[in-house]
């Protein structure tokens, strides 16, 4: 535990790969990796919730606007992206995509049904809500879910899947812009939600994807991923918005009522390497009512989730439990089912790829958070209060160059990161011996060498091991306050036990005697004029961290969370803007952060 260590450049170079906050086509694969940034989580037309709320881009157009490119937007008015993304997935639910490929095209079968006229022409804001519950909500949400009567067949789903398929192929450009293949599952039985992403590694992929209308539970999702499996290709599930899983997320007993066994646990690990740490519907690390000295956790808690479908929070909704509750399974079964690394994604209805910029949100759910009214006193029906509303977040992760393969394989490693928004960049290695560098570089060399980088396990030790933690701020965005790591272990009886750390931080701050805790960092946010001095804080943070209570026999994991310093939210910007008074049930200001995928150990079997 000590001050910050500053760099004097964000950027270094080994060889001729220059490691910087911004990086071009790489001309040969770089062995120590470089981060790069995307979305794996977005709905544009092809979704019927997005569609009913005004959506009419589709996915070519989202891909477009991810790299760069300007869109033009139903209204007329034309977006462009502020910084184009490193990669991409369009993921439409697969429920009903054959139904909006009728609603969109001309010539697909069912176009003229009367029905499908009316979704084209409704505009009022009550008749879109009563679309979303009779057809959305009232389907998905139940055990029993069904197309409606407008379906026109197989067929369509097949067309709209090609549509997707289609947008990645033409946007796909290796070293430049990945454009991944993906769609989601979006199972939420008695509203519980617990849907996923499944992404493909290529282009090899099937002609028709299913729906939670033709598969009801994760296991038989799992089923058909092996199946693909079995023919050559490769898939993984990310899970989202544990939070809204009603205790279903991380769970004792699998879909069918049986306690979860050790073939629910290899199929689960292998199938699922990430989960979503944080979306439009709020942060799903911890929660401040669970987590009350952690002085970090009351960050986008979206409390008015639970207003909606009996989704009542709960310690298991949250993947700080998911992760307590892995490693005790790896100690009861041999293997852990919850073992997740992170990544972030928006969830926007809108077509709008990665639109994350704090001073910049218009909402992600056409009219429903549309305009600052709505986000200030209405609600997305059937989810959340526009208030409780975050920007979402982004997806990281350290490949060895911009490619599809490449992306997805480390995503499969759980090499990878999410931020709340922000382009932080943050890295973990863990090992026996690792020492604390000055250069990243450096610190990445060794670390590939005698440790395990994120997302891996340490070997069994009987030696402390040391963490090596790096941090850079956005470029264009706030200083970093600090660098902690989160420890979660189970001890010899069974307990589970945490601990935060303070790893490295700015300034020349001491960590209070007497309460353990480092103290602020300061506040310089003017709420006045969303306005804030980028005085306070340190562009690079890098250090090391040795658990000298490292017990052998616990299981445990370790992640890195890196925090910037205070900026306004995006309420706050609202706010200035329109000139009305600060929300006062919603925080003015809000400490951007960074998670690093876990390292794990286990005990010799």
């Amino acid at each position: 535990m000590r001050k910050c260590r500053l760099l004097g450049a964000l950027g270094v170079v080994t060889g001729s790969i220059l490691i910087a906050a911004g990086h071009s086509a790489l001309a040969e694969p770089n062995p120590l990796r470089d981060a790069y940034f995307g979305e794996t989580h977005m709905h544009t037309g092809l979704s019927l919730d997005a569609y009913i709320g005004g959506t009419r881009l589709m996915p070519g157009d989202a891909l477009r606007y991810a790299k760069g490119e300007a869109v033009t937007l139903p209204d007329g008015s034309v977006v462009q992206h502020r910084r184009p993304l490193d990669f991409a997935a369009v993921t439409d639910h697969a429920e009903y995509i054959g139904e909006m490929y009728s609603t969109i095209f001309e010539d697909a079968p069912g176009h003229d049904n009367e029905d499908l006229l009316t979704l084209r022409e409704m505009t009022d804001i009550e008749d879109r809500q009563h679309w979303f519950f009779k057809y959305v909500v009232s389907s998905n949400r139940s055990a029993s879910p069904k197309h409606p009567p407008f379906y026109a067949g197989p067929g369509t789903t097949k067309s709209a899947w090609q549509v997707i398929v289609n947008a990645a192929e033409a946007h796909n450009d290796p070293g430049n812009f990945t454009a991944l293949i993906g769609f989601e599952w979006s199972a939420a039985p008695g509203g519980a939600n617990l849907h996923r992403n499944v992404i493909f590694r290529d282009a090899d992929v099937p002609d028709i994807v299913p729906s939670y209308i033709e598969i009801n539970e994760e296991e038989n999702l799992w089923k058909w991923m092996g199946e693909q499996e079995a023919q050559g290709r490769h898939a993984l599930a990310i899970p989202h918005n544990s939070n809204a899983s009603k205790g279903r997320m991380f769970p004792d007993t699998d879909s069918f009522g049986d306690p979860v066994d050790l073939d629910y646990a290899r199929t689960r690990q292998h199938f699922e390497p990430l989960i979503e740490m944080m979306q439009v519907k709020g942060n799903s690390e911890v929660h401040r009512k669970f987590w009350a000295a952690d002085e970090f956790a009351d960050f986008e808690n979206a409390d008015s989730i639970q207003k909606n479908s009996g989704r009542t929070y709960h310690r298991r909704d949250f993947v700080r439990g998911g992760l307590e509750r892995g490693i005790a399974k790896k100690a009861e079964l041999g293997v852990n089912p919850f073992k997740y690394g992170f990544t972030g994604g928006t969830d926007n209805h809108n077509g709008l790829m990665s639109a994350v910029a704090e001073d910049a949100f218009q909402g992600a759910h056409g009219p429903e958070d549309g305009t600052v009214e709505r986000r200030r006193t209405g609600d997305v029906l059937g989810w959340i209060d526009g208030k409780d509303l975050s920007i979402g977040a982004l997806a990281g992760v350290w490949a060895t160059e911009n490619s599809r393969a490449a992306i997805w394989d480390a995503m499969k490693r759980r090499e990878t990161f999410a931020t709340s928004g922000p382009r932080i960049k943050v890295r973990m290695f863990g090992g026996v011996g690792l020492s604390e560098l000055a250069d990243p570089v450096a610190m990445a060399e060794e670390g590939y060498v005698l440790g395990t980088h994120m997302g891996g396990d340490l070997p069994s030790i009987g030696t402390a091991p040391t963490f090596t933690v790096h941090a850079e701020k956005d470029p264009d965005g706030a200083n970093l306050d600090r660098i902690q790591i989160i420890k979660g272990w189970v001890d010899m009886n069974g307990d589970i036990n945490e601990k935060i750390v303070d790893v490295v931080w700015s300034g020349d701050r001491k960590i209070d005697p007497l309460t353990g805790k480092l103290p602020p960092v300061g506040n310089t946010v003017d709420v006045s004029t969303a306005k804030f001095a980028n005085d306070i804080g340190a562009p690079v943070l890098m250090g090391a961290w040795t658990d000298e209570d490292f017990d052998p026999q616990d299981h445990a994991f370790y992640y890195a969370r890196a925090i910037e310093i205070p900026t306004p939210r995006w309420s706050t910007y609202d706010a200035v803007r329109s000139n009305r008074p600060l929300l006062d049930d919603v925080p003015a200001t809000i400490q951007e952060r960074a998670w690093g995928s876990p390292i794990w150990y286990a005990p010799a079997q």
